[in-house]
């Protein structure tokens, strides 16, 4: 019996607690689906609002692209308006011209009718005249034209012997007269100073003190001097000035100013010479390349590449001939402005050829070829316009001369450099070219003597009054001017003077 109690006390035991943990499982299970619910609502409208600002965002930029689209459709119709608009005033403009040159083709119609009627007049009124004239004559029109032509043949002969000299001298005189307003007029527009370039600079110092500075120690200074700059540093007993030799004028600066900055600094050891050349160096590139920039604006000159603009720069320091290359490409590029405008070329096109002619003796590397060539490859290269780089290669006929700028740069840079003072000349060379036009002159017959004056500008030819008569003098200044034309070389022109003259002397005892 005990056992039975104990048994169902058991039982009920395991009833009450399966039913307790069945409650506390179900109110568990509750709970979490509470919870489950609540968050999926939390997701759900997460979702929804996510889906809202989708589709709004969606919205916004669909109506941007509409927005867009129509903006640029309305553009396009205005423009294909506005089209229209300018098609149908060209439209109404060309049919007024057309209106207009077909009233002008029926004016000269009618005028041309006109003309033929009267023409025809004419010629009936002239046959009639010529036949009244053959009736009055007695001749023919052939023959009476044959008489005439024949008299006036006679009449034109003894006339035109006397006016040929007349003419032929005023038309000398009327072209020597503009040649020489054109270019006096161009030399009066254009006042530069000649400048002469040596092959050695003067360096003056305050003491002969300094000498020794610049030496340094067992001569170390002045090589390292003249191994920075390229130049060979004369110090001899000259007082007070140091002698700079070298064939570069660039150098020569960079020598210069390296010296003045060192002897006014008064550090002079090789470390700082090397340091002064190179600061020096790159003001003087500064400067070419501010020389060539302020040579354009006051030249007008525009649209030049930079590299050439250096180069013109760089003229400064190059000499030809003894004159300075820049201020003779300067006032060649002035003379060949005025000689265009003159000529009723372009000024401008003729100024930029003008300043670039010797554009060839400054380049960086030097080739063998003519310093004319050579400057048409650089202005080529540079993208030069092709009648300026024409004009640069023929100046001096290493190539043909295709446009009217090249022989304007010609004349012009034979102007520049012919005029007094503007070049120096070996004298062996000039004395040989004076010896060479009194020997040509001399070789014709009848010469007596000659005479080169005006510094080889004038030659001066006598010839014997028993010789030659006064007709045959102008022959012998032409021909004498024309051999010199074709066997020599000068720079200019050579005036031929021939002098014939008949002197009667007597002696009174």
């Amino acid at each position: 019996m005990e056992i039975v109690i104990g048994i169902i006390g058991l039982i009920i035991g395991a009833a009450i607690a399966w039913y307790v943990t069945g409650k506390m499982a179900n109110s568990r299970a509750q709970n979490i689906l509470s919870d489950a619910e609540k968050d999926a609502e939390v997701i759900k409208k997460k979702i929804l609002l996510e889906a809202k600002e989708d589709a709004l965002a969606m919205k916004t930029e669909a109506e941007k692209q509409a927005n867009a689209r129509a903006t640029k459709l309305q553009n396009n119709e205005n423009r294909l308006k506005q089209r229209e608009m300018t098609l149908n005033q060209r439209q109404e403009e060309l049919n007024k011209k057309n209106a207009e040159v077909e009233e002008v083709r029926a004016n000269l119609m009618n005028q041309q009718e006109f003309l033929d009627k009267k023409g025809a007049e004419l010629e009936r009124v002239h046959r009639q005249s010529v036949e009244r004239l053959e009736t009055i004559s007695g001749l023919s029109a052939e023959e009476a034209k044959e008489r005439l032509v024949q008299s006036l043949k006679e009449e034109a002969k003894a006339d035109a012997q006397s006016y040929v000299n007349d003419i032929m001298e005023d038309a000398r005189l009327s072209a020597n007269k503009e040649a020489k307003r054109i270019v006096v007029q161009a030399i009066q527009r254009v006042a530069t100073e000649t400048s002469i370039e040596n092959a050695v600079t003067v360096f003056h110092i305050d003491s002969d003190e300094v000498k020794g500075r610049i030496i340094g120690r067992e001569g170390r200074n002045i090589r390292a001097l003249e191994a920075a700059t390229g130049v060979e540093i004369v110090v001899d007993d000259t007082p007070e000035a140091i002698v700079l030799s070298g064939f570069d004028p660039v150098r020569r600066e960079i020598a210069r100013l390296s010296l003045h900055q060192l002897v006014a600094d008064g550090r002079i050891h090789p470390a700082r010479i090397e340091e002064v050349v190179s600061k020096v160096k790159k003001q003087i590139e500064e400067e070419i390349v501010e020389t060539g920039k302020r040579t354009m604006i006051d030249l007008g000159i525009h649209g030049l590449h930079p590299e050439l603009i250096r180069m013109v720069g760089k003229m400064k320091y190059r000499s030809s001939y003894g004159q300075n290359l820049l201020q003779h490409s300067r006032e060649t590029a002035n003379l060949c402005a005025i000689m265009a405008a003159e000529l009723g070329l372009n000024p401008k096109r003729a100024k930029r050829a003008g300043l670039l002619h010797d554009i060839g003796k400054v380049p960086d590397d030097e080739p063998e070829l003519p310093h004319a060539i050579l400057g048409m490859k650089l202005a080529e290269k540079y993208k030069e316009k092709p009648d300026i780089c024409n004009a640069i290669g023929a100046h001096h006929d290493e190539v043909e001369m295709t446009t009217l700028l090249a022989p304007i740069v010609q004349v012009c840079d034979a102007i520049s450099g012919a005029r007094p003072g503007a070049r120096r000349e070996i004298v062996e060379a000039y004395i040989k070219r004076l010896n060479d036009l009194e020997q040509l002159a001399l070789s014709y017959p009848g010469v007596v003597k000659t005479y080169a004056i005006q510094a080889g500008r004038e030659l001066r030819v006598i010839v014997g009054a028993d010789k030659i008569d006064d007709k045959d003098t102008e022959k012998l200044s032409a021909e004498i001017a024309r051999e010199i034309q074709t066997e020599m070389t000068y720079p200019g022109q050579v005036k031929i003077t021939v002098i014939r003259e008949t002197r009667a002397v007597s002696y009174a005892k």
